[in-house]
C-alpha cells in the first residue's frame, strides 16, 4: 500500500515471531536491515523493551548534508507483535515521521511482518520542503524486508 503520507511493505519471513522481534528490538542489529543505506551504526543501545525509550543511532545521507545521528522514541511496543519509533535528529523532538513493523505469527515456523514508512503527522512546513517525502522509497522498504529475512536466518 502507497499513498501520499505513508508506504506499506509486507512479507513473510521463515522464522517465529520470537526470533524476528529479537533482531527487530536490537538496534545493533539494524544496520543489517537498512534497505535505505542510511543507517551506519547504533550508539550503543540497550535492547528496546518498552514504549518511550530512545535509542540512537549513527546515520549518513545527502539529505542531511553528510553523516548525523538520529534519536528514535519508541511509541509501539508489543512484544513479539509490535514495534514502532518516531525519528527524529539528535537532541530534538520527533517532527512526526514513523517506521511501524507489525508481526503475525504463520504457524510456529513463519511470521507475516508488515513495515510501515509513515510521514503523515509531519505539518513543519519548512520541513516538508527540505526533506522530499518520501524519503525512502517503496522498494527500500522491501530491501529491509529482505535483509530482516536475511538476519533471521543468521
Amino acid at each position: 500500500m502507497t499513498d501520499d503520507t505513508k508506504i506499506q511493505v509486507q512479507r513473510t519471513i521463515d522464522a517465529p515471531s520470537t526470533a524476528v522481534f529479537d533482531v527487530l528490538s536490537n538496534p545493533a542489529r539494524h544496520t543489517e536491515l537498512d534497505g535505505s543505506g542510511f543507517v551506519v551504526s547504533d550508539e550503543k543501545t540497550d535492547r528496546i523493551t518498552a514504549t518511550g525509550q530512545v535509542f540512537r543511532m549513527n546515520m549518513t545521507g545527502p539529505h542531511m548534508g553528510g553523516d548525523y545521528q538520529t534519536d528514535n522514541t519508541v511509541t509501539g511496543y508489543d512484544k513479539n507483535h509490535l514495534l514502532a519509533w518516531q525519528t527524529a535528529p539528535a537532541d530534538t523532538d520527533p517532527p512526526g515521521w514513523e517506521w511501524v513493523w507489525q508481526l503475525e505469527a504463520q504457524g510456529t515456523d513463519a511470521t507475516n511482518v508488515t513495515l510501515t514508512y509513515d510521514w503523515s503527522k509531519v505539518t513543519d512546513k519548512a520541513l516538508l520542503e527540505k526533506i522530499p517525502f518520501p524519503l525512502v522509497q517503496k522498494s527500500q522498504l522491501e530491501d529491509s524486508l529482505g535483509n530482516l529475512a536475511s538476519a533471521v536466518s543468521s
